[in-house]
C-alpha cells in the first residue's frame, strides 16, 4: 500500500509564493511519475506538474510554466511544487498523485494515477 502525504499550502497574496510537500510511503517502487493537479470550485480537475524519475523529467502545463518548478529530494520519497508569482486564478485545491508503472503513459490524465495525497487549498487574493 502506498500512502501520499501532503504539506503546504495556504493563503497568499497575488505575486507571492508557496511550496507545496507530497510524501510518498509504503511500497514505493523506482519507477514512478508523481504529478500535481488542481480543482477549482465550478471547474475541472487539471493537470499541473509531473517528475518522471526515470530521466528525471519534468512536465509543466502551459498555464504554470516558468512560474511553478517541480522538484524531489535527495532520498527520492517526496515531490515538492514551488509556486511562484502566483495569480487569482492558481486558487484551488492542489493534489498530488502517483503512479508506479514504469511504462506509465499518461503523465498528464489524472485518471491514469492510481495513488492521491488528501489535497491541500491554495488560496490567492488578488
Amino acid at each position: 500500500q502506498v500512502q501520499l502525504v501532503q504539506s503546504g499550502g495556504g493563503l497568499v497574496q497575488a505575486g507571492g509564493s508557496l511550496r507545496l510537500s507530497c510524501a510518498a510511503s509504503g511500497r514505493v517502487f523506482s519507477s514512478r511519475t508523481m504529478g500535481w493537479f488542481r480543482q477549482a470550485p465550478g471547474k475541472e480537475r487539471e493537470f499541473v506538474a509531473a517528475f518522471k524519475w526515470s530521466g528525471s523529467r519534468t512536465y509543466y502545463a502551459d498555464s504554470v510554466k516558468g512560474r511553478f518548478t517541480i522538484s524531489r529530494d535527495n532520498a527520492k520519497t517526496t515531490v515538492y511544487l514551488q509556486m511562484n508569482s502566483l495569480k487569482s486564478e492558481d486558487t484551488a485545491v492542489y493534489y498530488c498523485a502517483a503512479n508506479f508503472s514504469p511504462y506509465f503513459s499518461g503523465t498528464y490524465d489524472g485518471d491514469q494515477y492510481d495513488y492521491w495525497g488528501q489535497g491541500t487549498q491554495v488560496t490567492v487574493s488578488s
